[in-house]
């Protein structure tokens, strides 16, 4: 029996052991992970940090008696090290992957390269390169090119080549004697390319997982509600007609509202694109999503896509119009949606054929400190540059004008016809 227990327990500590590995191997690993997609490249780029530092040292102990000041040269050359150490560390966390820091960093190693000039002469200038070695100079170059893509890292490589040629006080036009700065320039564009690919696979990659999981949870929420909302609304309606009176229009109301949950869960949600200044929603599936058997929608054939902000606010300010009809325009009353693209603006109407609103009555509204009118409907709208319009009176309906400015929104198709 007391094997047994002592088995027990070693067992028992045998998981926090485990976990406690696990946590110091993570911890090691945060050091050198990330979730920059382009990781691996700048990973790279550290190790060939340290190949060109390895050789920019054998090159400066090899060159070490033919300089006009070697002490000066190895007070650099440290300074230089120390500087390539923050940023390899800085690359390799993260914290140092910004613009500024890189052009730091471009602003040392041209500086390093012009400092040849004070300590060697003219005829081993001619017949050396610079001496911190171009190849650990290219270092900043590549960093650039993961920061900023195929053009930031062109124009480093121009940088560290200007530099270079300064030193040498000529630019070799004969390719054939010496094509490093091509080489290095061509280093640098296929380098931010990659970068940039990386870049733009991982956040497809990440919107598809994305996608999948709210597919997945649309589908079990989609079995909820066939198994116990559409169910109990059927009933409701079911039961309404049957006893007539008062009920019916609470089985119409069901009845409807079954409709529109089936139609909500039975369209495919568009496929998300990110987020940004330039791209939007469609209007047109929004509000048709709305339609029942009171409320009639008229859209356009043609896509009239908003910015996603602006979109949202213009549907919850129909959404309050809607709330409206519902409470006040009576039963039996119906809605009409009107959406129409004029070209520089974008109007939704809200038409009903209800009670209407009898004069004074906003202003009451208001005056009670019921804002919802003023607030949740026109308020959006003017934050947005639009405006509102509301005619209405008794036994004649009410009418909502909402009007925004359209702002150009690139668009899929824009977008393929621009690349083509």
């Amino acid at each position: 029996m007391t094997r047994t227990v002592r088995t027990r327990a070693a067992g028992a500590r045998a998981p926090d052991d485990h976990a406690s590995a696990t946590a110091v191997l993570n911890s090691l690993r945060r050091g050198l992970t990330d979730d920059d997609a382009a990781g691996p490249l700048w990973r790279a780029a550290q190790v060939f940090r340290a190949i060109g530092f390895l050789y920019a040292l054998g090159f400066l102990v090899a060159v070490d008696g033919d300089l006009l000041h070697p002490g000066i040269t190895w007070v650099l050359f440290a300074a230089l090290t120390a500087a390539n150490a923050a940023s390899m560390a800085g690359y390799l966390h993260g914290f140092a992957r910004r613009g500024w820091w890189v052009s730091g960093e471009l602003a040392v190693s041209a500086a390093m390269m012009l400092s040849t000039s004070l300590v060697a002469d003219k005829d081993w200038i001619a017949h050396n390169q610079t001496w911190p070695t171009t190849l650990w100079m290219a270092s900043a170059v590549l960093s650039a090119a993961l920061v900023g893509g195929a053009r930031a890292g062109f124009a480093g490589a121009v940088v560290i080549g200007a530099a270079n040629y300064f030193v040498k006080g000529e630019i070799v036009l004969n390719m054939g004697r010496n094509a490093t700065m091509i080489l290095l320039a061509a280093a640098a564009v296929a380098v931010g390319m990659a970068a940039t690919r990386a870049r733009v696979t991982h956040e497809r990659l990440t919107a598809a997982v994305g996608l999948a999981a709210r597919s997945a949870e649309r589908d079990r929420l989609a079995r909820e509600v066939h198994d116990g909302v559409l169910q109990a609304l059927a009933l409701i309606a079911r039961r309404g007609r049957e006893i007539g009176g008062p009920t019916e229009e609470l089985a119409t109301l069901a009845a409807g509202q079954e409709r529109s949950l089936r139609r909500l869960i039975a369209e495919e949600p568009p496929a998300p694109r990110p987020q940004d200044a330039r791209s939007g929603r469609d209007l047109g599936p929004e509000l048709r999503a709305r339609a029942s058997d009171r409320i009639h929608v008229s859209t356009p054939a043609d896509p009239v896509v908003l910015p996603a902000a602006v979109a949202d606010e213009v549907l919850a300010a129909v959404a309050n119009v809607l709330d409206n009809v519902a409470r006040h325009a009576g039963a039996g009353a119906h809605t009409y949606i009107l959406l129409e693209d004029l070209g520089d603006e974008v109007v939704v109407s809200v038409r009903d054929d209800g009670a209407g609103i009898p004069p004074g009555r906003l202003q009451e509204a208001a005056a009670e400190g019921r804002m919802g009118v003023s607030r949740s409907i026109i308020g959006r709208v003017e934050r947005l540059g639009g405006r509102a319009r509301l005619e209405s009176a008794p036994g004649s309906g009410t009418e909502w004008e909402l009007t925004v400015p359209a702002v150009v929104v690139e668009t899929d198709t824009a977008r393929k016809a621009d690349s083509r």
